[in-house]
């Protein structure tokens, strides 16, 4: 702008064509010149350029200085709100090229610099690179929807395909997860936000189904009330009704989070007596933390309203014959347990079902062929 400014002011003294190049005409344009108003002109632009480089700096500076406290207000928010790590990461990511680039074209405006060029070249520029790493936007567009959608999180046990395993960590552009030998498996969020997923760990409980073949003749009553002297033995598994079973298992966490507690306080009164704190700062917090626990109980009791209008699905254990097979009766053994307890269960199940059935008198047959020799000639 500046170099723009003085080679106007030079432009004065030129001839308009070469045919008009006499020493009168170039005698003229000389004395026409007046150099203190193109030294004024060119001081003034100066100035000027000089001003809007200041300005441009401070623009700068001051905008670079406010987008680190949104970031870091907007990050302590997340971190408060126990906000999902994959995605707080990618918040906060956006969040920041966004306003580092509006600041960058405001900065360029200020210098006089035409932006709408710019914006355009940029535009431009993103449509070519989207073009050219379509798949890798696809993945990352499925890394949008599943940090959004969430149809799966951290820690959860999921199926895919061929690949099974506990999801590790969620990226923009890939999910990891560990299979049950510790093999870290590497999917592209493309295909899982569009593909079919099997999630076991989203639901609170699973059904858990054995097939156990007895001899024929043996007792089928004996048979059930032993699986299910099994089965009622272990404290895992749902006796009746779900929603029994989950305000069981959360007063157990209830009392045991308690206890650590107390634990907790016991230890911090011996190490460190805690003072009386009378600050007006204090009082607040801990009348928010009030408000905030009793919000919380009435949210409780409000959902235990909820649920107890809604009719209750009977999970009681059950045992009925499920096939008479060509060298067994088969019976199938149904329960419900907590989906984190499903595999112990069910092996344990396996294991007692095997050391007491022989105990009351049931085998357990295996395909067996009679050969019938004829002896004639």
């Amino acid at each position: 702008m500046l170099l723009t400014s003085i080679l106007l002011q030079l432009t004065k003294i030129v001839p308009d064509s070469a045919t008009v190049v006499t020493p009168q005409a170039v005698e003229s344009k000389l004395k026409s010149f007046s150099f203190d108003e193109f030294f004024s002109s060119s001081i003034h632009t100066v100035i000027n350029f000089g001003f809007r480089i200041l300005l441009a700096i401070a623009v700068f500076y001051i905008g670079k200085f406010i987008i680190n406290k949104l970031y870091k207000i907007t990050r302590t928010l997340m971190i408060r709100r126990s906000f999902d790590r994959s995605l707080a990461t990618f918040i906060l990511s956006l969040l920041k090229i966004t306003l580092l680039f509006i600041l960058v074209v405001s900065v360029i405006g200020i210098l006089g610099i035409e932006t709408s060029s710019f914006i355009a070249i940029f535009a431009s520029a993103g449509v070519a690179i989207g073009m050219a790493l379509s798949g890798t936007l696809q993945n990352f567009a499925g890394g949008v929807l599943i940090l959004f959608i969430k149809p799966y999180k951290i820690g959860d046990f999921i199926e895919y395909g061929s690949y099974s395993g506990f999801v590790k960590e969620i990226q923009i552009f890939n999910t990891i997860i560990n299979t049950l030998d510790n093999k870290s498996i590497i999917i592209p969020n493309g295909g899982l936000s569009t593909g079919t997923i099997n999630n076991y760990s989203r639901e609170e409980y699973r059904g858990l189904e054995w097939k156990i073949g007895i001899s024929y003749g043996d007792d089928i009553d004996v048979a059930r009330s032993t699986a299910l002297d099994i089965i009622h033995a272990d404290t895992r598994i749902v006796k009746r009704y779900r929603e029994d079973d989950k305000r069981h298992h959360k007063a157990v966490v209830d009392a045991a989070k308690t206890d650590a507690e107390k634990n907790a306080g016991i230890a911090k009164t011996e190490e460190e007596p805690e003072e009386e704190k009378h600050s007006w700062l204090y009082s607040i917090i801990h009348r928010r933390r009030e408000l905030k626990k009793k919000a919380e109980i009435w949210q409780e009791q409000r959902n235990e309203e909820l649920l107890a209008k809604i009719p209750k699905k009977d999970c009681t254990p059950t045992v009925s014959v499920a096939e008479l097979g060509d060298s067994a009766i088969v019976l199938v053994i149904r329960a419900w347990t907590r989906s984190e307890n499903y595999w112990s269960v069910y092996y344990s199940i396996n294991e007692q079902i095997y050391k007491e059935f022989p105990k009351h008198g049931l085998s357990f047959p295996f395909p067996q062929m009679d050969v019938h020799v004829d002896h004639q000639s």
